[in-house]
Parts: C-alpha cells; structure tokens; sequence
C-alpha cells in the first residue's frame, strides 16, 4: 500500500516539476503506478493537483512578483521570455494546452504576466497537465501496447 508520505512526495515532485525550478515528476509517477496499479486514479490526481498548484505560482509569479529579486537559477532569460511572450500573444490562451511540456512552465509565467482570467488559466493548465499524466500512465500500464 502506498503511503501518506510516498503521495506527498509525488505531489511535492509535481509542484516542483511545473515550477521554474529544473526538476522532473514523471519518474516518481511511473514507478508508483509499476508499485500500485489498482490505486492509478489517487496517483493520478495527486501528480495533477501538485503539477497545477506548482504552475499557479508561476502564474501569481507573472502576475506581479517578477519584480522581486530572485536568485539567478529562477531567473528566466529575457530571450525566452521574450519568445515564449510572442508564442503567447500569437496563439493566445490556447498556447496554456502545451503547459505540458519543457517551455511550458515559462508559458504559465507569461499568462499571469498577460493577465489570462484565473479561470480559464487552471481549467486549460490542468486539462494539459492532468493529460500528459494520464497518457504517461496508460502506457506504464501497457494499456497501449
């Protein structure tokens, strides 16, 4: 059975994941599931909410705390903000359904920096970040194959 501690390390490694900060979850989540199978849709939901809640501070971030000082490892580079903010402004909102992937924590940057309605920024980030989930885990589980 997997415990208490385990999940909060998952959702602790989601958080971190969707932050700026370099850090990956997907590991932890596959071998979780290689562990509990029968208990996916916990795992799911804990790497889900802990992915969404991680890319909601790069969102308050956006909104209005870039302008305190950070160290330099946080900092994103002003060419990647740069092009991620033309990205955002080409696609618009819709750009958030890639939050998924590796630019896409800037992107949840940009949209607090844009001012994208809180709303719709959690109902599209966690649609990407719940699927990437979900896809990663049916095929640990071979559902694909």
């Amino acid at each position: 059975m997997i415990l208490g501690s385990a999940l909060f390390g998952l959702f602790l490694a989601a958080f971190v994941a969707a932050t700026l900060v370099p850090f990956q979850s997907e590991i932890l989540f596959a071998g979780m599931l290689v562990a509990e199978p029968e208990r996916f849709g916990v795992i799911l939901l804990v790497a889900s909410v802990g992915n969404v809640l991680g890319s909601c501070l790069n969102y308050a971030l956006g909104r209005g705390l870039m302008r305190m000082p950070l160290p330099e490892r946080l900092r994103v580079p002003e060419d990647t903000l740069a092009r991620v903010e033309a990205w955002f402004r080409r696609w618009g909102v819709w750009s958030l359904l890639l939050s998924w992937l590796p630019l896409g924590d800037v992107l949840t940057l940009v949209a607090g920096t844009l001012r994208t309605p809180l709303w719709l920024f959690v109902l599209l980030v966690t649609v990407a970040k719940t699927g990437r989930y979900l896809v990663l885990g049916l095929i640990v589980l071979g559902v694909f194959g």
